[in-house]
C-alpha cells in the first residue's frame, strides 16, 4: 500500500495571490508555463541558456520579463527549473541567494540517459532519485512537478475545480510548506494534484512509470503511483 500518496479534497483551491515567479528554461514546458502564469496575472521573469535577447518574442507575447539565468530567482517566491537534466550543473552558483526566504523551487526535469543526458553514475549506481541529484547540484530542496506533463496540456487541458475532466498531476518534495505552495499554484493553473510523498519517493513519477504522461484524475493517478516499480525500465537506463 502506498501510504505516502494522498488524494486532495475536491474543494476549490484557494487563490495563491499574485507572486513573483522565476522560470529558468524557455522550452516547451517553460514557455507554456510562462504563458499561463502571466495570463493569471503573476509577475514572471524568464531565462534561458542563450540570453534574454533571444526571448523577445515570448516577452512581447506574454509580458514576462526576459533576464539572465542568474537573475531569474531574484525576489522570487517560486522558481521553476525546467532545463535538460544534463544542464543542471552548468547553472549559475548561488542561484537562489536573492530569492524570497521561503522560495519554493519546482523541478520539472527528467533523466534521459540514452536520448540526451548520458549516463549519470549517482543516479544509476547509487540509486538516488533524479530530483535528489538535482537538489545536490542546486544546493536547494526541490518540489518535483510537471515532469510527466505534456507541454500542450498546460495550455489546453486546464479545467475549473470540480470538473469531471480535470487532470491531476503528481507532486513530491520534502518541504511540506513549499509543496503546499506549489500544489496551490497548480490548482490555480487548472489541475488537481496528488502527493507522491518525499523526494525519496519521487521515483514513482519518473520516466517509464505508469503515471508518466498519464492524463487522468486523482483516482487514476493515485492508482498509477501505487503500481510503480522501483526498478528503472531498460529504456531509461544508461
Amino acid at each position: 500500500m502506498l501510504r505516502s500518496v494522498s488524494v486532495p479534497t475536491t474543494r476549490k483551491v484557494r487563490r495563491v495571490g499574485i507572486m513573483k515567479i522565476g522560470i529558468i528554461g524557455a522550452g516547451n514546458i517553460g514557455g507554456n508555463l510562462t504563458r499561463r502564469l502571466t495570463a493569471l496575472g503573476h509577475d514572471v521573469s524568464v531565462a534561458n541558456s542563450r540570453g534574454p535577447q533571444t526571448l523577445t518574442a515570448l516577452a512581447e507575447e506574454t509580458g514576462a520579463r526576459p533576464v539572465l539565468a542568474a537573475e531569474a530567482a531574484r525576489d522570487a517566491e517560486i522558481v521553476i527549473v525546467t532545463v535538460p537534466l544534463k544542464a543542471i550543473p552548468d547553472l549559475p552558483s548561488g542561484l537562489f541567494e536573492g530569492a524570497a526566504r521561503d522560495v519554493a523551487v519546482i523541478d520539472t526535469n527528467n533523466y534521459y540517459p540514452r536520448q540526451r543526458d548520458g549516463r549519470i553514475a549517482a543516479i544509476e549506481d547509487e540509486g538516488i532519485t533524479e530530483s535528489r541529484w538535482i537538489e545536490q547540484h542546486l544546493g536547494h530542496p526541490v518540489i518535483k512537478a510537471f515532469n510527466g506533463t505534456y507541454a500542450q496540456d498546460i495550455l489546453d487541458r486546464h479545467r475549473p475545480a470540480g470538473d469531471p475532466d480535470r487532470m491531476a498531476l503528481p507532486v513530491s518534495g520534502d518541504d511540506e510548506a513549499a509543496k503546499a505552495k506549489v500544489r496551490s499554484l497548480i490548482g490555480e493553473l487548472g489541475f488537481d494534484t496528488v502527493d507522491t510523498g518525499t523526494i525519496a519517493d519521487s521515483w514513482r513519477q519518473q520516466p517509464g512509470t505508469p503515471v508518466y504522461g498519464l492524463r487522468g484524475g486523482t483516482e487514476t493517478v493515485t492508482k498509477a503511483l501505487a503500481e510503480a516499480s522501483a526498478e528503472r525500465p531498460e529504456d531509461f537506463k544508461g
